[in-house]
């Protein structure tokens, strides 16, 4: 009969563990290790203390069925032991520790060493320090460890899944038991249907910054001088990257005609992959080809048949027709990073016994599809004639507004033949590089008009809707660059009288420029822009009568750069010292 109520399941449980609590726990072997020698402990040591709560059941002895057995031994297994042939501080299972070590050791980093959690019962050491001794030893206790869970492993069945096992590699001895022991393939029409429409499916690949842009049977050659001027016909050609590149390349001219290097062929002859591993091939289009003579004339043809190095002899001296000078690539890529169109401009020339060895010139360059190029000022430096590059800042912090037409980002006021300030409003110039301008209109003041309303309107035809704040140092400036833009420097100059109307008269615009750079290829850049409003006073003007001002508008360019000076480099110091016995035995 079962107690009064506990559930039939409960009962069954306890069943279960009652018969198996009758086993004894086994002896752990305790030794310790002095300075050469390894000894068992004389006293006898209790059962290790288990963590299991009261009640828990014990694990089974090998009566009930098998144990797993342990691949790792764990009186072997040191965790803490990083450093071979030397001893690791506070790691009192390493085997190179020696009681002189034991002595400045403060604890056992490692205490316990166990083997898999899972299992119901296994071995475990147990590492401590002996202080009292003379040496310092260290305690080594092997134990049995019982699992407190009642959802562990007990008998296993499966030895291979006690460690990592090596795949079985097909090979012709092994095949046939192979395939008996697998499902086998299955091909047919309707997974061979499958696989076509896969391949059909477009590449999520793209080309990324600096990726060499592939053809159908390698890369893009992009000839380029490496440790040297020679050229180098290995260089790939990499995406997004703009070169442009001269080197040397030594030719036997009588062979000329066998060089791959100086034919049209090799240059327009691959077909770029439109995306990494792509199917979908962009030829390369031949767009102008220019002939080059040898007195330096150009001449454009009108066909872009590719035409080959042709050898000619020309009395006692051998000349080579159609040899390629000059190469530019246009490619035209999309955001998706896939190439959609490939453009090639050649330069032709005669190559003489005379110019040997040739120096040609390789460029490339990337445009984006359905994008117009922003025009510039200059690239560095400004170009003269170009307008000035200028925005204003709406709030700190932000970065330089600027209008989408570049010619209305610094204007003045513009001159007709009229010279009514009143018809001009709204008409401006904008301020060019280089051009010193002066425009100016004439006003005519009634004395109906109030003095501050007509000072006001003269301001607005001085400066303009949307006057800059500031103006960039080189004509190709990001906006974005906001610590790099030179401000404009507003000076406000009046002379007052008594009764009288003072108003704007003139505004006087003044830009400072340098040279920046090296001296063989200068560029423009603006250093400093001051801006002078000059106000005048006017006698208020009675009723009925009128009187006539003149406004007036100048931008002057002053070049501000320093006289070169050649520079030269100090001559070196030579620190040398001579042996005590050079001049001996002279001296």
């Amino acid at each position: 009969m079962r107690p009064r109520g506990l559930p039939p399941l409960l009962v069954v449980l306890l069943s279960c563990w009652a018969s198996v609590s009758a086993q004894t726990e086994a002896t752990p072997a305790v030794t310790t290790e002095g300075l050469n020698s390894t000894e068992a402990a004389l006293a006898t040591f209790g059962p290790f203390p288990s963590t299991r709560p009261h009640g828990t059941p014990r694990a089974p002895g090998s009566s009930s069925g098998p144990r797993p057995t342990p691949v790792t031994d764990v009186a072997a297994l040191c965790v803490c032991d990083l450093s071979p042939a030397q001893c690791d501080v506070n790691c009192c299972c390493d085997p190179d520790c020696s009681s002189v070590d034991f002595s400045v050791f403060s604890a056992c980093s490692v205490p316990f060493v166990m083997g898999d959690s899972q299992f119901c019962s296994q071995k475990a050491v147990i590492y401590s320090l002996n202080f009292t001794a003379n040496p310092p030893q260290r305690v080594f206790k092997l134990v049995e460890q019982i699992s407190p869970s009642i959802f562990c492993i007990h008998i296993t069945n499966y030895k291979p899944a006690l460690s990592f096992i090596n795949p079985e590699v097909p090979d012709e001895n092994n095949f046939d038991t192979l395939m008996k022991t697998s499902d086998g393939f299955t091909l047919n029409a309707e997974s061979d249907i499958s696989f076509t429409t896969k391949l059909d499916i477009p590449t999520t690949a793209k080309y990324k910054y600096g990726v060499p842009l592939q053809t159908s049977d390698s890369f893009l050659r992009f000839p380029s001088s490496l440790t040297s001027s020679l050229c180098t016909d290995n260089n790939p050609a990499a995406f997004l990257v703009n070169q442009a590149v001269r080197c040397t390349r030594k030719i036997n001219l009588e062979q000329c005609e066998e060089i791959e290097a100086l034919s049209m062929a090799f240059y327009s002859s691959p077909e770029i992959l439109r995306a990494p591993d792509s199917r979908t091939k962009v030829p390369i289009t031949v767009q102008s080809v220019l002939i080059q003579s040898l007195n330096k004339t150009l001449t454009r043809r009108e066909d872009t048949d590719v035409l080959q190095p042709a050898l000619v002899n020309a009395g006692h001296f051998h000349l080579c027709m159609n040899v390629v000078l000059e190469v530019k690539y246009s490619l035209t890529y999309t955001d998706r990073g896939e190439v959609t169109k490939a453009d090639l401009s050649f330069l032709l020339g005669t190559v003489s016994s005379v110019v040997v060895p040739l120096q040609q010139k390789f460029e490339i360059h990337f445009l984006q599809e359905n994008t117009k190029p922003v025009p510039l000022s200059g690239n560095p430096g400004y170009v003269v004639g170009l307008p000035l590059a200028a925005g204003f800042q709406p709030h700190k912090g932000s970065g330089i507004i600027q209008t989408t037409n570049r010619y209305r980002q610094f204007t003045i006021l513009h001159s007709t033949a009229e010279q009514d300030c009143l018809a001009l409003e709204g008409v401006r110039t904008p301020v060019l590089f280089g051009y010193t301008m002066q425009s100016g209109c004439k006003l005519r003041l009634t004395g109906a008009l109030p003095c501050r309303l007509v000072a006001q309107k003269v301001k607005n035809l001085l400066w303009g809707q949307g006057f800059p704040d500031y103006v960039a140092p080189f004509g190709n400036l990001q906006a974005q660059d906001v610590l790099d833009w030179v401000p404009i420097h507003f000076i406000t100059q009046s002379f007052n009288r008594k009764d009288s109307c003072q108003l704007p008269g003139a505004l006087v615009i003044e830009v400072k420029w340098t040279k920046y750079g090296s001296l063989l290829n200068p560029q423009a850049k603006i250093v400093n822009v001051t801006a002078n409003l000059i106000s005048s006073s006017f006698p208020e003007a009675s009723s009925g009568n009128e009187r006539t001002i003149l406004i007036s508008t100048a931008v002057t360019f002053v070049d501000v750069s320093a006289p070169a000076e050649a520079g030269f480099r100090a001559p070196p110091a030579i620190n040398a010292r001579l042996p005590f016995n050079f001049f001996f035995p002279f001296v």
